[in-house]
C-alpha cells in the first residue's frame, strides 16, 4: 500500500483551504498555491513542506470529483425540474436512499477486499448526504415563496379589478383606495 499523500495529512483546516483554492483558481496556478500553502503551514508552527507536483497530483483527483460532483448535480436538478416541484421530498428521500446504498456497497466491497476504509471517503459521502438533505429545505423555501408571490398576483389582480369597475359602480376615490389597500393588505 502506497504511503499518503501529505496533503492527505493536512489538517482538516488547511485542507479545506487548499479545496477552495483550487475550485477558485480554476485548477490551475499550482506553484502560488504551493508557495501560499507553505508559507501558512510555516506560519502554523508546522515544519511540512508541499511541492508544487503533490498539490498538482490532489488537484487533478479533487477536479475529477468534483466534476463528477457537479454532473451527478445537474443530472438530478434537471430529473427533479422534469417531474416538478410538488414531489420534491419524495426525490429528495429517494437520492439519499440511493447514496446510503452507493455507501453502504462501496463499505462492503472494500471491507469484503480486505482494503480499510479511508475516512476521507466517508465524509464526502456524509458531506453530500448533508448537501441533498439542505437542498431539501431551499426547494420547501422556494415552493413557498412561488405560493406567496402568486397569491399576491391574485390580491393585486383583484385590486386592479376593484379600481376598474369603481367608476361603473360610482364609488369615491376614498372609498376605491380603502377598497384597495384592503385587497392588498397595506395599512
Amino acid at each position: 500500500m502506497p504511503p499518503r499523500s501529505k496533503v492527505d495529512m493536512l489538517p482538516s483546516e488547511l485542507r479545506d483551504w487548499l479545496k477552495e483554492t483550487l475550485k477558485e483558481n480554476g485548477f490551475s496556478g499550482y506553484e502560488q498555491i504551493a508557495e501560499t500553502l507553505n508559507e501558512r503551514l510555516a506560519e502554523d508552527g508546522l515544519s511540512v513542506r508541499i511541492q508544487k507536483s503533490a498539490i498538482h497530483a490532489y488537484g487533478q483527483k479533487y477536479e475529477t470529483f468534483v466534476k463528477y460532483q457537479e454532473e451527478a448535480s445537474a443530472w438530478a436538478a434537471d430529473w427533479m425540474q422534469d417531474q416538478g416541484l410538488e414531489d420534491e421530498a419524495k426525490r429528495h428521500g429517494v437520492l439519499f436512499q440511493m447514496l446510503t446504498s452507493l455507501a453502504f456497497k462501496a463499505m462492503k466491497d472494500r471491507m469484503a477486499e480486505g482494503a480499510e476504509i479511508d475516512p476521507k471517503e466517508l465524509h464526502f459521502i456524509g458531506r453530500m448526504m448533508k448537501d441533498i438533505m439542505a437542498s431539501s429545505g431551499m426547494r420547501e423555501k422556494l415552493i413557498e415563496d412561488e405560493r406567496d408571490r402568486l397569491a399576491k398576483e391574485i390580491r393585486e389582480n383583484a385590486a386592479e379589478e376593484v379600481v376598474a369597475n369603481s367608476k361603473q359602480l360610482g364609488l369615491t376615490a376614498d372609498t376605491v383606495e380603502a377598497i384597495k389597500k384592503s385587497i392588498l393588505g397595506v395599512d
